[in-house]
């Protein structure tokens, strides 16, 4: 199983704003939801006022060891990872290394004649919309399972992938319908090293990571004495097919991990963004990265709602899971509000209906209910 997907939580059981939980009762709303279940842990954050209103770890590492996670364990945030990816894409479109419409031959000239016809035209800004045609990831994995024992630079065994990938049947016309695609981000990741010399986890430390202080950013799994994934009840510690994760050199769709901290320091930039404060990237990013692309439910790579579970939107919104993780990130931007929460298990372990149950505690603290037509 491979990153999915923009669109999340579409109906809950909330609670009434009345009886919502305050935002400081964050550790008793995560223990609550947790009661019961086979999750091991769960990390979550409160975003309010563009700031961090409250945080708060529960559980174990692993689920066959006693240690506990803690504040400053990593986490794997799957596709909610997408959007640093964008960020890192944006701030070489605002110098004019890249072009959000230059066509994906002369981007990639090299792989050009092979590549089918139907994507010679696909741009940057399609393929991180998901607006690109792309199958979700190449349609022969089984065949492609060596990346997880391939030594060669992460580069290099993108370049392969998607030069397979590229030869695959598109799903939609590229630029004519939203078709969810891994593959972009890795093709998007690819360009950004071509033009620039340099490895997407070098530009991603260079013009993500560094600038906004995110110090435990990482790519990849997640080390020893670190939180672990879990599927099937266990730890997930080898992998070897893609039913069991991602290979390293899927980072660029969102197969990365860091603190709570990082990752609330990432989507308070992006609130602060909405309101013109961003320290990242120009206004002009902020708004195409959060605004919903033509006849689609994304932005780059946000999935756009006018409301969410009852509350009443814009909300900003992506969920994200290899399998054995389930990360959900959730921005009310006009408010300033949002909440980040992961679990390092995912639904096979329940982890889906943990996560829900804590944001049904949540939102009502972060926006008001939707109004009535």
């Amino acid at each position: 199983m491979l990153f999915r997907q923009i669109a999340v939580i579409a109906a809950l059981t909330l609670a009434s704003a009345a009886c919502a939980a305050a935002p400081d009762k964050l550790d008793a709303i995560v223990k609550s939801a947790m009661a019961g279940s086979k999750v091991p842990a769960v990390g979550a954050v409160i975003l309010r006022d563009c700031a961090i209103s409250a945080q708060t770890v529960h559980g174990r590492q692993r689920n066959d060891r006693q240690r506990r996670a803690g504040t400053d364990d990593v986490w794997l945030i799957g596709s909610t990872g997408k959007v640093m990816t964008v960020a890192m894409i944006a701030r070489l479109a605002e110098r004019a290394v890249l072009a959000w419409d230059a066509p994906l031959e002369k981007m990639l000239p090299d792989l050009a004649a092979d590549m089918l016809p139907d994507y010679r035209q696909v741009t940057l800004l399609q393929l991180l919309s998901h607006r690109a045609g792309l199958p979700r990831d190449l349609l022969n994995l089984k065949g492609v399972e060596h990346f997880f024992t391939d030594t060669r630079p992460s580069g290099q065994q993108r370049l392969a992938y998607i030069a397979e990938a590229l030869r695959d049947k598109p799903e939609a016309a590229p630029g004519t319908a939203f078709a969810y695609s891994n593959t972009g981000f890795l093709i998007a990741a690819a360009i950004a090293e071509k033009v620039t010399g340099e490895t997407y986890e070098a530009l991603m430390r260079k013009e993500v990571f560094d600038p906004l202080a995110m110090r435990h950013a990482g790519f990849g799994n997640t080390g020893n004495g670190q939180n672990r994934g879990h599927r099937h009840g266990k730890p997930m510690l080898d992998m070897a097919k893609f039913d069991d994760g991602a290979p390293a050199m899927f980072a660029p769709a969102g197969f990365l991990h860091m603190s709570l901290a990082d990752w609330a320091r990432f989507n308070l930039d992006q609130l602060a963004g909405a309101r013109g404060q961003g320290k990242l990237l120009a206004p002009a990013s902020y708004q195409l990265m959060q605004t919903a692309q033509p006849d689609s439910p994304a932005g780059l790579d946000w999935g756009v709602q006018a409301s969410i579970a009852g509350r009443q939107g814009p909300a900003l919104v992506h969920q994200g899971s290899d399998g054995n993780w389930l990360a959900i990130a959730v921005l009310f931007p006009e408010r300033g509000s949002g909440a980040l929460v992961v679990a390092n298990a995912a639904e096979d372990m329940g982890a889906d209906k943990v996560l829900n149950g804590i944001f049904g505690k949540l939102f009502p603290t972060l926006s008001p209910a939707r109004k009535n037509p």
